[in-house]
């Protein structure tokens, strides 16, 4: 592009959590990237909750640390509250958590950014994108200027045509106080790109000095705080509670009063009440029976007495939010510094790409992140650090990293969106993966880190620590499996439910000896006790990559199988599957119409 301010290998527009993985990977493998977003002040910002991880989603988090991402170490750096989720439960579903120090994150995740070589920061609004055939070559701003690029991702969050509601009041913006991109949704119209609203909200926060926290229940996080990267040997933060409260009859009763002048009841919001992250107002219509919601009150960080509502999410009037938080025992007195409020937003419905990312209209062209219909930050910052990854491939010609279901909550998320889309954001659940015993938080080294270091991310130290890691495993497994106490081999006795691999230390001088590192000792516990689940699993997972090999021609032209269902025919061509086993994902695809297409493709 001969016009072009500067030409990058690849630009990323917007810098939230998508954004800023999807530019650190592409500098990463060495591609001039180039990533532009509104403000600089507001990188990798916390629009909801200061909070990272949790059920599925600390799963997640632990995957983009074994690629090569950053959130994991970023949030180890800036936590001020963690905990494992789950733990009086199987290893399957214990999920990691921490709350943030929300500045403190920010400013940390834009540092990192800042001094990462071969990439360029600037602040600017992109209006449209430059195309040439089917092809991306650069991105057009709204001061005129022109970059070009061989790829660009787009990153835009809830900045994409952007509409904030509070009660009757509504205000342009991406968040709170924000401009929002207006222009950049007729750009993707023009290119042929289907464009629809999603809606979600946020919850007031309030002024800590404010709170009656006597009255309140405590919430303290773990004594042992375990870190989320693997790379971070200890948490040395300093920790502090939550506070839980409760709402009650008089605040159910204001909300119902006031159900007129909430927008996603008026009929002013279009798109539907998010299901996984509802309104205040949606769980009291939803559950008319329940005398009262739990509400986590969570602290914004260690030099601010602001602190965060979660679970008040609430599209309702200023006034009717003072009544509310008033009606609730602790918060009688307290002041909301900030006013809740939901956002309606432009995305684009995700069966327009490939699970690399890549869109299907325009090549060189990625999207990652809420514009695919997903929440949540760590959903957003899978998909940037893959967008990331597969937009240097393309620039450098290599073949893309897609990860299937089965090695990946990240590639569980990037299956349903393209094979099923969705018509509400997207929330990650560990009941969406078959293979959730398989997709441990504590294996996600194991699992993905080999593909991190294909791609460069992932230096030579941290690969040599898992290798280490995984040498010991090894070692200790053959030596329990070996070693009889009794008659029994210690590993049979810690199939017992009631046994832990530290009993067996206690009972066995030259295990105890060795000094096994505690992430060592859980890994053999979890294979040793869960083996037979485990080798189950395996066993369909192998099942599942046989019908995944099972290539379908990208051109092939459905529409000729008369035998096929209408709605398969239809469906097949929208989605376009890669093989035989996404095809059968696809909902309205029946068993029949695999059985016509395996005849078809001669399988």
């Amino acid at each position: 592009m001969g016009d072009a301010v500067g030409d990058f290998d690849v630009i990323v527009v917007g810098g939230g959590h998508a954004g800023s993985e999807a530019a650190l990977a592409s500098a990463r493998m060495g591609c001039r990237t180039l990533l532009l977003t509104l403000s600089l002040d507001t990188i990798a910002q916390m629009s909801c909750n200061p909070a990272i991880g949790g059920l599925a989603k600390g799963q997640m988090v632990r995957e983009i640390d074994a690629l090569g991402g950053e959130m994991a170490r970023v949030i180890d750096a800036t936590g001020i509250q963690f905990r494992m989720l789950n733990r009086g439960k199987g290893p399957a579903v214990h999920a990691p958590r921490a709350q943030a120090d929300r500045k403190l994150y920010q400013l940390t995740m834009k540092a990192r950014l800042e001094a990462q070589p071969n990439l360029v920061l600037r602040q600017e609004m992109v209006e449209g994108l430059i195309v040439k055939g089917d092809r991306i070559v650069g991105v057009r701003t709204q001061s005129g200027l022109k970059y070009g690029a061989k790829a660009v991702i787009l990153t835009t969050g809830t900045f994409l045509g952007g509409l904030i509601h509070m009660g009757e009041t509504k205000i342009q913006g991406g968040r709170i106080g924000e401009l929002a991109a207006m222009s950049l949704s007729k750009s993707l119209r023009e290119l042929g790109f289907e464009v629809a609203r999603l809606a979600t909200c946020t919850p007031p926060r309030l002024n800590g000095r404010t709170i009656d926290y006597e009255t309140l229940e405590m919430q303290p996080g773990d004594e042992e705080p375990v870190p989320f990267s693997f790379s971070t040997e200890k948490i040395t933060r300093p920790q502090v509670p939550c506070y839980i409260a409760f709402t009650n009859s008089k605040t159910h009763r204001l909300i119902r009063e006031n159900l007129h002048r909430a927008p996603f009841y008026t009929g002013e919001i279009t798109s539907p009440d998010p299901r996984y992250c509802p309104s205040i107002e949606a769980k009291i219509v939803r559950f008319p029976e329940k005398p009262s919601h739990q509400l986590f009150i969570e602290p914004e960080g260690l030099n601010t007495l602001e602190v965060y509502c979660n679970g008040l999410f609430t599209s309702l009037a200023q006034d009717v939010q003072d009544e509310m938080i008033h009606s609730i025992k602790g918060l009688e007195r307290a002041q909301i510094t900030r006013y809740g409020y939901a956002i309606e937003y432009d995305f684009v419905p995700p069966q327009q790409i490939k699970p690399t990312l890549e869109t299907k209209p325009i090549g060189g062209l990625f999207h990652a992140g809420q514009i695919n219909g997903t929440s949540g930050y760590e959903e957003a910052a899978g998909q940037g650090i893959i967008a990331g990854i597969n937009a240097a491939k393309k620039v450098r010609g290599e073949e893309p990293l897609i990860l299937d279901r089965s090695e990946a909550y990240i590639g569980v998320l990037i299956d349903d969106l393209v094979t099923k889309g969705t018509e509400e954001p997207y929330r990650m659940f560990t009941s969406r993966a078959e293979y959730r015993l398989l997709l441990r938080q504590d294996n996600a080294d194991r699992r993905l880190m080999k593909y991190g270091r294909a791609c460069g991310i992932i230096d030579d130290e941290t690969w040599k620590r898992l290798k280490e890691k995984e040498r010991v495993i090894e070692e200790v497994r053959n030596y329990i499996e070996k070693r009889r106490i009794g008659g029994r081999t210690l590993a049979k006795i810690l199939r017992q439910p009631e046994v832990k691999f530290s009993d067996l230390e206690k009972e066995d001088e030259a295990l105890a000896k060795m000094s096994i590192p505690p992430v060592v000792a859980e890994a053999v516990e979890i294979e040793v006790k869960y083996e037979g689940y485990i080798q189950r699993q395996l066993a369909h997972m192998e099942r599942f990559k046989r019908m995944e090999e099972k290539a379908i021609p990208e051109d092939f032209d459905y529409l000729t199988l008369e035998h096929l269902s209408t709605e398969a025919r239809e469906k097949l061509s929208k989605v376009r599957p890669r093989s035989l086993g996404q095809a059968a994902r696809i909902s309205g695809v029946t068993p029949a119409d695999i059985a016509i297409l395996m005849v078809r493709l001669k399988i």
